[in-house]
């Protein structure tokens, strides 16, 4: 009698030495750290690292508050790791990408005026 009225410790899903990591948690923070260097490369390969980082951290974090239980811990920390990263790779980026962009277009307007002054119809 005394047993049916304890109550029993909830069980976990799975074992806590036996549960594997998130899907694409480990890829997330791959990208979401190359996303940072890379943003040099005109910002388009950080672009580019970044956005897929940020979308494969979401859904690992999704899946991971859906089933807390089931996956472990240190994946949802690479997970939300490599979102942030990648965060910070994508600002970086559209940054040195738009400097980019605004020095091709001050250089241009520069050579423009500089090689307009030039008497190229003497030159024949």
């Amino acid at each position: 009698m005394e047993n049916q009225n304890q109550q029993q410790p909830p069980i976990p899903q799975t074992p806590i030495g036996m549960q594997p990591t998130l899907p694409n948690a480990t890829a997330a923070l791959v990208l979401g750290i190359i996303s940072i260097p890379t943003c040099i490369c005109y910002g388009i390969p950080g672009l580019a690292c970044g956005i897929i980082a940020i979308i494969l951290g979401s859904k690992a974090i999704k899946l991971y508050k859906a089933n807390p239980g089931i996956y472990n811990l240190s994946s949802f920390n690479n997970a939300n790791a490599g979102k942030i990263c990648g965060i910070i790779g994508v600002s970086i980026s559209a940054l040195f990408l738009l400097y980019v962009i605004i020095v091709v277009v001050f250089v241009g307007a520069a050579m423009t005026s500089i090689l307009s002054g030039m008497p190229w119809d003497q030159l024949k």
